[in-house]
């Protein structure tokens, strides 16, 4: 059932109430609990649905193909019309992905390539299209200190980052927001036609003082979710779009899924991931006002290293013998979090889990094992990036057609 927009705005109230020390939306993530967020809660404030054993048999049984490891750990832990995405999938209808960034500097964080992650891993589980959005102009928008032409630069910078995941360009389109229109501005029409002032202050917090580039920007994130902006791939197919994201994006997407119905095509599907926590601890932010607060994809060893030793928060005892007796505090623990996004090892993962649970394994075990696989993983990271040259990104952003739509009917 369409809410209306004082429900909608009841509801966010609610659950503003409801937790207290919580703040999520599109633009801020507050945590002051100083500890992993309660994300059952957080299912029940947005509305959304938990992804259930059930989702995660049906995935592997469909693709035939190993669960990605933030499935299995819960890291993706919500969803929006999932069974409907995996219905098409079945019927042979397919389905395409579709995910973003806001570039913002030079150099992408470990936290930055969580999506990308995950959906390479969706693009070559399903075998289908993935389209990526750069989105400059939101960054100029909400940061005007710095030029659109600078945010663009940016873009083709993060574009190598997002390139050197491993995702294949006859099967990825990846596009600036400001330099791609085409059949997306008559979806982004629609939708600005189709919402109403009043929503975008209760979702987004808008003011009188906003420019009107923040007032007009939920449209064109909104407008890739519908297959009808991507002509070159989808022609006049209506296909189902999976948006994998954080959580802190779904007030985009309840909206958007709001005026599919009053537009009438599919709604789009939605899956949500956890946050990473910045290195200081739950409720610190990643950024490069602040290098020790992150993994950057440009630093060395030996900063890794640094940065891990130095500054990761440690739920560890403030002793030896405290630590033994107590055990770590896992809720608070920064480097055990850090593993369960990046050691893909579930049976060493629990290992540790249990050993610095109980103070068997001391903190500085912890972080050796840390600085370990992300080392490994930043430094195959920059060889991969290295290879990607102007060429690439231009290929990928070029207008054409997909090698993987229309898709392969299913047996």
């Amino acid at each position: 059932m369409q809410q209306s927009e004082q429900e909608q705005q009841k509801e966010q109230e609610i659950a503003q109430n409801e937790m207290p020390d919580l703040i999520v939306n599109p633009y801020e993530v507050v945590n002051n609990s100083k500890k992993q967020i309660d994300y059952d809660k957080l299912i029940q404030s947005f509305g959304c649905q938990r992804i259930e054993q059930s989702h995660i048999e049906r995935i592997q049984a469909l693709t035939q193909k190993p669960v990605h490891h933030y499935l299995r750990r819960g890291i993706f832990f919500s969803h929006r019309d999932l069974n409907q995405v995996l219905d098409a999938y079945e019927a042979g209808k397919g389905f395409y992905l579709y995910t973003g960034r806001g570039p913002s500097g030079d150099s992408m964080h470990v936290g930055h390539l969580m999506p990308f992650i995950f959906t390479k891993y969706l693009q070559e589980a399903f075998d289908v299209p993935v389209v990526i959005e750069l989105s400059d102009d939101e960054k100029f928008f909400h940061k005007s200190e710095t030029t659109l032409e600078e945010y663009q630069r940016y873009g083709y910078e993060n574009a190598k980052d997002i390139i050197a995941c491993g995702f294949d360009v006859n099967k990825t389109f990846i596009f600036l927001s400001s330099k791609y229109a085409g059949h997306m501005y008559h979806n982004i029409c629609k939708f600005q036609h189709a919402i109403t002032y009043s929503q975008l202050r209760g979702i987004f917090g808008l003011n009188e003082s906003d420019n009107c580039g923040k007032v007009a920007y939920p449209a064109v994130q909104a407008a890739p979710s519908l297959s009808s902006s991507f002509r070159h791939i989808f022609g006049k197919d209506e296909v189902m779009c999976l948006v994998p994201q954080g959580i802190d994006q779904d007030p985009y997407f309840r909206m958007t899924r709001d005026v599919c119905y009053k537009l009438k095509v599919p709604k789009t599907g939605c899956i949500h991931s956890q946050f990473l926590p910045g290195l200081h601890g739950f409720g610190t932010k990643m950024g490069t006002t602040d290098p020790t607060s992150a993994i950057f994809l440009t630093d060395s060893p030996k900063e890794i290293e640094e940065k891990v030793k130095k500054h990761a928060l440690s739920g560890g005892g403030m002793t030896k013998k405290e630590h033994q007796e107590k055990g770590a505090d896992l809720t608070v623990d920064v480097p055990y979090h850090y593993l369960r996004f990046f050691l893909e090892d579930d049976a060493r993962l629990e290992e540790i889990r249990v050993q610095y649970g109980k103070g068997v394994m001391m903190t500085s075990e912890v972080k050796k094992e840390l600085i370990t696989v992300l080392t490994k993983i930043v430094t195959e990271h920059q060889q991969r990036r290295a290879l990607v040259t102007d060429e690439i990104v231009e290929k990928f952003m070029e207008l054409r057609p997909l090698s993987n739509y229309p898709p392969k009917k299913n047996n």
